[in-house]
């Protein structure tokens, strides 16, 4: 094994969802059918390897059911103030001793958290 290269993402709406994550920074890297009505729709943050593909077909991972994907972050205060402007409801930036962090989910209830060393 070399590196994570996707992470799904359970959704109800992919357009919907797409949105949401374009509006957050991620720019479109596929969106084309895969057969039986699903569509694979792909997207990444710029210049990294891993991505993500919003999903819609796996039973076992019901929209929402994500929570855990960690992003990095070097200025989480001016990217939090960004969030915001944006219309996402992120939470309050929590200091620990192992970073800072701050939460904030999709259209679905999937969680994200920023993370800054």
């Amino acid at each position: 094994m070399k590196s994570i290269e996707i992470i799904s993402i359970p959704v109800s709406d992919q357009q919907a969802a797409k949105e949401f994550y374009q509006k957050i920074g991620f720019n479109l890297i596929v969106e084309a059918p895969i057969g039986d009505g699903n569509n694979w729709v792909q997207l990444g943050l710029p210049d990294q390897k891993t991505s993500i593909t919003l999903v819609n077909w796996f039973s076992q991972m019901p929209a929402g059911s994500m929570h855990g994907l960690v992003l990095k972050s070097d200025d989480i205060k001016k990217e939090v103030a960004e969030l915001k402007a944006k219309g996402v409801n992120v939470k309050d930036i929590d200091p620990t001793p192992w970073g800072k962090f701050a939460t904030f989910h999709d259209p679905d209830g999937n969680s994200m958290t920023l993370h800054q060393e």
